[in-house]
């Protein structure tokens, strides 16, 4: 397959789950009910060789029935879906070689034993060749600075270390797709940007196509051009992160320190100012007034000594989407 080629793809895909729970019925007898709860349904999209995209929703919405069905783990309901042109649930065996996964509360390595091992056992599953296998450990242990735990128990590392360690493990059989699932939870601020620092690496030398849930917005903005936000089991928009958040950023603020004690005017009533010492602090709404407009304000009144643009807290934004699709 040739890079931008379709290698993922959804029609119509749908997954239900049956709840039994026990009630009292006639006399006081004990009846069995059933109930259906929407999982995923009627999803469809596409993903391209080489892409990296989001899954974005809150607690419930879909996102790791998406990839279960992806991966082959849950069966679908209705639909179709193609991974590498197989069926992922039909042909699961098949499919292993050309795809890896990572889910952050579940691990693939053995727990007992130390990583090496567990690597060693993973290329044996995969019956990968000595020589590419030794070739890609060196590779992934330099990338994710294993050296020093490959002889240590996974139950002896840290939560970081066992997430790279995980990922190597993913990664040792070359696979053309990449899944992970809240990856980056419970990671200290470090772990994460190590991890994202591999990720965007392994993208853009290797072109791994990559499928990323998580509800942390920084994993987002660092690393998916494109998402898939869901919602109750339902797709609700597909396209640029960075358009959804503007239509959702709607406050700007930005700090200036002058020298010489200048003061900006002619600022629209609609922008809100406050000093604190010789700080000024603009508030303003991108959407109603430019922020270039501001700027030019500013630059006007003064020599600038100091200027910050900070645009609205990412997790805020979310939220207001979340309220606006009807999420929460």
């Amino acid at each position: 397959m040739s890079e931008g080629e379709i290698i993922i793809r959804a029609e119509g895909l749908t997954k239900v789950y049956r709840r039994t729970s026990g009630g009292k019925g006639f006399l006081g007898l004990f009846r069995r009910r059933t109930e259906e709860v929407r999982g995923l349904t009627d999803a469809g999209f596409e993903i391209r060789r080489g892409e990296v995209v989001g899954l974005l929703g809150p607690n419930g919405a879909g996102k790791s029935t998406t990839v279960k069905l992806l991966t082959g783990i849950l069966t679908a309901d209705g639909g179709a879906c193609g991974v590498m042109g197989r069926t992922p649930w039909l042909e699961r065996r098949k499919i292993a070689a050309d795809i890896g996964a990572v889910f952050g509360q579940r691990m693939q390595l053995w727990w007992d034993v130390p990583v090496l091992d567990s690597f060693r056992l993973l290329r044996d599953i995969y019956s990968v060749p000595e020589a590419r296998w030794k070739a890609r450990l060196d590779e992934l242990t330099d990338a994710l600075e294993l050296g020093g735990i490959l002889q240590v128990p996974m139950r002896q590392l840290s939560l970081g270390q066992r997430m790279r360690a995980e990922l190597c493990g993913s990664l040792l059989h070359e696979p053309s797709i990449l899944f992970l699932d809240e990856p980056t939870i419970g990671l200290d601020a470090v772990s994460k940007l190590r991890l994202r620092d591999f990720l965007r690496a392994e993208n853009r030398e290797r072109g791994t196509t990559i499928l990323l849930t998580t509800h942390d917005m920084a994993d987002m903005l660092a690393l998916c051009p494109r998402v898939l936000v869901l919602g109750r089991g339902r797709l609700l928009y597909d396209g640029g992160l960075d358009a959804l958040l503007r239509r959702y950023d709607t406050e700007h603020t930005l700090r200036c320190v002058f020298d010489g004690g200048a003061e900006p005017e002619g600022l629209p009533p609609s922008v809100g100012v406050r000093r604190e010492g010789e700080a000024w602090t603009l508030t303003f709404a991108p959407a109603e007034i430019p922020v270039g407009e501001v700027l030019a304000k500013l630059l006007a009144a003064g020599p600038v000594r100091e200027l910050t643009l900070k645009e609205q807290d990412t997790d805020r934004l979310v939220a207001r989407m979340y309220a606006d699709l009807k999420l929460t």
